[in-house]
């Protein structure tokens, strides 16, 4: 028999619907008509990434999201002093801080905050000090799961980019590491998330954990999007986390 895990939310990451719009200028298609979208299909929260040099979701975009969902908007930002001016400007419900380079194509790992202790901390505090959830990406590390909590996150999101991108026994040990994560996680007392390049043949096991309690997914539902429908695409994924949290066994 199955256990019965509670519900697992599912936040969608519109950024790459402005990725679109952006490519020929203008404002088709509109990112803000996607989280609605994405909401009326049962999405639980939206995130959206501002960028150094705004290649996908610009400032009025933020701005307007706020004003207009009716879910949790989930801000992921670089830790810099613009990023927190923003964030404490547009209080969303959680201000995500993840690594971010110019150069690359999309977020690549965890952030570093053992590395970047004194500096996450302090953001840490500027943000909390105004309302806002605090939630750092990181990887499946014990120390850098301990670190999360020394700083006072609120927030945990595990990086299961790898664990997408492998296959065989090298995906099984990814999947442990995020398993054990999520459990070192829950035992400070943090609130575990996961994501980054989940699509519907790697999310059911992600989902399974018990520990989570959302799941942060993005491009691939944008991309499903051109085939199928956005709403389709995020019930389709609504029904495998459902799945998931009910047959585990």
């Amino acid at each position: 028999m199955g256990l019965d895990l509670p519900y697992l939310r599912l936040g969608v990451n519109i950024d790459h619907v402005a990725t679109v719009r952006n490519a020929r200028g203008g404002s088709h298609p509109d990112p803000i008509e996607a989280a609605m979208l994405a909401i009326e299909a049962g999405a639980d929260g939206i995130t959206a990434h501002l960028r150094e040099d705004r290649r996908h979701i610009r400032d009025d975009d933020i701005a307007q999201l706020k004003a207009t969902i009716t879910k949790p908007l989930n801000f992921e930002m670089a830790a810099t002093d613009e990023m927190v001016a923003i964030a404490l400007q547009t209080r969303p419900n959680a201000a995500c801080l993840v690594p971010e380079k110019r150069e690359e194509v999309t977020t690549e790992g965890g952030l570093d905050i053992r590395g970047h202790q004194s500096r996450i901390q302090d953001i840490a505090g500027m943000l909390k000090s105004h309302g806002i959830r605090v939630s750092l990406f990181i990887e499946s590390d014990p120390k850098q799961i301990e670190t999360a909590a020394e700083i006072g996150a609120d927030i945990i999101e595990l990086h299961t980019g790898r664990y997408c991108d492998e296959t065989g026994s090298a995906r099984a040990e990814e999947l442990s590491r995020i398993q054990q994560g999520a459990v070192i996680g829950h035992d400070l007392g943090l609130e575990c998330h996961a994501g980054h390049g989940l699509g519907f043949d790697t999310v059911g096991d992600i989902a399974a954990i018990p520990q989570l309690v959302e799941l942060n997914i993005g491009h691939f539902l944008i991309g499903a999007a051109v085939t199928m429908g956005l709403k389709p695409a995020v019930q389709e994924m609504r029904r495998y986390m459902d799945i998931a949290r009910k047959t585990i066994a």
